[in-house]
């Protein structure tokens, strides 16, 4: 990916993991590369930054079946379940959430009995 573009964005972890990313989400190969002319390319502006020790892991090798685009295909696979499922997973967080809040109303219906 283009490092010196201003909606590059990376972040190492403390388990040693790093996440490389296009922050407009234009990078279907990321972290490998961006598109050859991606529109949202802007160079950096780094006037008067000044720069530590700190330099960013090196970018791992290309997986196989990226320029064919396969590796394209198995994300857009990946990406494509997460969002079928989203709203059964927001239904289930919301369905436990209405089942705490009633027994914490019946908890409190309770101590409220014997306390009387």
């Amino acid at each position: 990916m283009r490092q010196e573009c201003k909606n590059f964005e990376s972040r190492s972890y403390g388990n040693g993991e790093t996440v490389r990313k296009c922050n407009l989400d234009l990078a279907p190969d990321a972290p490998w590369r961006c598109p050859e002319n991606c529109h949202g390319y802007e160079r950096r502006m780094d006037i008067g930054w000044t720069y530590g020790t700190v330099v960013p892991p090196q970018t791992p090798d290309d997986p196989p079946g990226l320029a064919d685009g396969t590796a394209a295909a198995v994300l857009d696979a990946a990406e494509d379940h997460l969002n079928a499922i989203g709203a059964q997973v927001l239904a289930e967080v919301a369905a436990e959430r209405t089942q705490v809040a009633a027994r914490e109303r019946g908890v409190r219906r309770f101590l409220r009995r014997r306390n009387r």
